[in-house]
């Protein structure tokens, strides 16, 4: 049976500000002096690739979803950006210097299994085809510290319709770039590599779930998982892949990256619980980012009213872990 607790996190969107509306007068002012400057020196002019240009407006045109409020302020931008995980390059929390060698454009992702066509997107293409939203949502890891971010994205059901899957497929898996000349973490051979991860169709398609490519306002830094990756804030945030390569469409249930590596501790659903504890420590409490506070942890993260008839029918699975 699950109790779903009251809405603790359902306050207004306004007491939260973006940062792109607290730095727009800067934007304003930067663009009147860079015209000033080409009046000024009409033989100079700075190049700039179309990709990038493309995605600065397309992030401009982003409009906010308040329908998930979160339940406290924004966690500041240096500290999401500079505390992760991100196990391709490390098992440390201060990977932002080496995932700078993430190679974001191009990039393709390529979707195959049981689609009507297989085909590969092209990051900047498929963002285009997007009309971009951005959304507050937190974010729990299994670790028991949490953050909240300002992601901008899509919902995945607008990826699982351009794909057009059979009616066969069950699941959806995702499968991170692979590459140990920048990775060095892949070079750990006891890890099953590339990073995977899944979910199934119910879930991918549900609304809370959200394909990122940007936060703050700006493109997604890589060391959050540039330039494309998920968020399922209602799961731990090992579920979470990042810089996505492959999407596969299958019947059959894949086992992801830390089902694989250590099954005991890390399971298929992952759903965030705070009476279930993690093998080796309690999950009733977290530790928020940026203020050190611990807070009792939600069902679901939270956001149990979008996603507990998920799992209505699920038994005999540990659904927690």
């Amino acid at each position: 049976m699950y109790i779903l607790r009251p809405r603790a996190w359902n306050l207004a969107s306004s007491s939260i500000t973006p940062e792109r509306f607290v730095l727009s007068r800067r934007t304003v002012l930067a663009g009147a002096v860079a015209q000033v400057a080409s009046m000024s020196f009409p033989m100079a002019s700075v190049a700039q690739s179309p990709a990038r240009h493309d995605m600065t407006a397309a992030l401009k045109r982003a409009t906010r979803n308040a329908k998930w409020p979160a339940d406290r302020s924004v966690t500041p931008e240096d500290i999401n950006t500079t505390y992760n995980n991100f196990f391709e390059f490390g098992s440390h929390k201060k990977i932002h210097a080496a995932a700078a060698a993430i190679k974001s454009r191009p990039w393709m992702i390529k979707v195959d299994g049981l689609v009507e066509k297989p085909t590969e997107f092209d990051i900047a293409d498929l963002i285009q085809k997007m009309a971009l939203e951005e959304r507050i949502y937190r974010h729990r890891c299994v670790e028991a510290w949490s953050m909240v971010v300002p992601w901008t994205g899509f919902p995945l059901a607008e990826l699982v319709k351009l794909a057009r899957p059979l009616s066969s497929a069950k699941f959806m898996r995702f499968e991170a770039f692979q590459d140990p000349s920048i990775a060095t973490g892949q070079k750990q051979a006891w890890y099953p590599w590339p990073y995977a991860e899944a979910l199934t169709m119910a879930e991918a398609t549900n609304e809370l779930a959200f394909l990122v490519v940007g936060a703050y306002g700006k493109e997604l830094p890589k060391s959050m998982g540039a330039p494309i990756r998920l968020h399922l804030p209602w799961k731990y945030g090992f579920k979470s892949i990042k810089s996505i390569a492959r999407v596969t469409f299958t019947e059959e249930r894949p086992k992801s990256f830390w089902e694989t590596f250590q099954g005991r501790e890390y399971g298929f659903w992952a759903n965030v619980n705070p009476e279930v504890p993690h093998a080796r420590w309690s999950q009733a409490t977290e530790r928020v980012l940026g203020t050190e506070v611990r807070i009792p942890t939600l069902l679901f993260n939270g956001y149990g009213e979008s996603v507990a008839h998920l799992y209505k029918d699920v038994v005999g699975e540990r659904l927690f872990t």
